[in-house]
């Protein structure tokens, strides 16, 4: 069977091709096309084929990044990079970051603060760092214990997963990425509080906002500085991902984002901004780990482990956060001098965190690899910076997973499209069907 592989990337000589099926790189703009070429390859179910197919992802999504990550250990732990900033690549490192508020932040440039702050608010500025955002993550915690989260999955996507194990076990064919893309929308719409829309297209309509918000961070790995023409951008998506918080604003309960933020005395435009960066983190991310954990699940055969042991579901889940690391780079600002690794880095300078290459250090994707402390949920973040749905994060996959597995059957990968020119990298396809 022929399988597409987009010239964007060409395996070296020891990389082995994925299995067989139709694989393609897809445009994500209306602008580019796709480009393909034709291999036929033998099937083969190895390790390295799933980590081909995840250096795939990185490299169509931003080539020059996955160059980054793949050479990223070379910096071990802490070197200055021209053009970039301090890339830290050492596990214990990256971990005092995070806890370090004293000389670094989230809201000078080359961190995401800086980026949200320029479009959605100067609100940002001060409700991302110091007393007020402490003040604000203790405020909203609740909303996502592991409790309210199982609800809130069972109320929003309690029939999509039904429909998912009723598929599967009719041996019809599902599209995962498509999948991904509804289940996270409408939970994160339920979470923050935005009125139900019926039927998957104004999910997927949601979810292309937030792929096209998103996308406007390329090019802002050492300086978040946005130009012009992009804030203009990000401004109108961030609008449209909103559209729906005045209708509710007044009325929402205050178990939701919306009405949480009302009570506390957030302004409308400030509630729009907090619905918009919640939605986006807690969409195109776990969207990206569900696509990529099931094709790691099959590529690597451990699909067949979790039939016939489904206590393993928990390592699956850790392994599949850990490989992924959806967002594979995450910044800092410093803000005062401060030494590190007997490196000086000084007030102004940036740092990069290269969370995909200190996860993946300890090695490829495997049940048997058990807890590792060093790289504890890094793929969360840190310190006050800790993302707050973490436990929600683990009841989606762990329902997801539960869903997969109903049938008793395992699944076979029939096509797959990687998303192209993209913030996130992802599956833009993702067909499986039972065997």
């Amino acid at each position: 069977m022929g399988e597409h592989v987009d010239p964007v990337y060409a395996p070296g000589p020891r990389a082995v091709p994925p299995r067989s099926g139709e694989i393609r790189c897809r445009a994500s703009t209306h602008h580019r096309r796709s480009r393909s070429v034709t291999v036929t390859r033998t099937p083969a179910v190895t390790r390295r084929a799933a980590e081909w197919h995840e250096l795939a992802l990185h490299a169509c999504a931003q080539p020059g990044l996955a160059v980054l990550l793949t050479a990223a250990g070379l910096a071990h732990p802490l070197r200055a990079i021209p053009g970039l900033g301090w890339v830290v690549s050492d596990p214990a490192l990256a971990r005092r970051i995070h806890g370090d508020s004293e000389h670094f932040s989230i809201v000078h440039d080359g961190a995401s603060g800086h980026w949200w702050a320029q479009m959605l608010g100067d609100f940002v500025f001060e409700h991302f760092e110091g007393a007020k955002h402490t003040a604000f993550r203790g405020e909203v915690n609740d909303l996502f214990t592991r409790p309210r989260s199982e609800a809130m999955v069972e109320r929003a996507v309690g029939p999509m997963l039904t429909a998912l194990r009723a598929d599967l076990t009719a041996g019809r064919t599902v599209d995962i990425a498509e999948f991904a893309r509804v289940f996270t929308t409408r939970i994160m719409a339920d979470l923050v509080g935005l009125p139900a829309r019926p039927g998957d297209a104004p999910h997927l309509d949601m979810f292309r906002a937030v792929e096209q918000l998103a996308d406007l961070g390329k090019g802002n790995w050492a300086t978040t500085v946005v130009p012009p023409r992009n804030i203009r951008r990000g401004r109108a998506l961030a609008a449209r991902i909103s559209a729906d918080v005045p209708s509710v604003y007044d009325t929402a309960a205050s178990g939701t984002a919306i009405g949480r933020c009302r009570d506390l005395g957030f302004t409308l435009d400030e509630t729009r901004g907090i619905a918009v960066l919640l939605i986006v983190a807690g969409t195109i991310t776990l969207a990206s780990t569900m696509g990529r954990l099931v094709a790691l699940l099959h590529d690597t055969d451990s699909h067949r482990r979790l039939l016939s042991d489904p206590t393993l579901i928990p390592d699956a889940i850790r392994e599949g956060l850990r490989v992924t690391s959806s967002m594979p780079i995450v910044g800092r600002g410093v803000t005062a001098d401060i030494e590190l690794a007997g490196r000086r880095l000084r007030a102004g300078d940036r740092v990069k965190i290269m969370t995909w290459s200190i996860a993946n250090a300890p090695g490829h994707f495997d049940l048997d690899r058990g807890y590792i402390p060093e790289t504890r949920q890094l793929w969360f973040g840190g310190g006050k910076h800790l993302c707050p749905g973490s436990a929600l994060t683990h009841v989606e996959l762990t329902r997801f997973l539960d869903a997969l597995l109903a049938s008793g059957r395992p699944w076979s990968v029939t096509a797959r499209r990687y998303r192209v020119n993209a913030f996130v990298p992802l599956y833009q396809r993702l067909d499986i069907r039972t065997v």
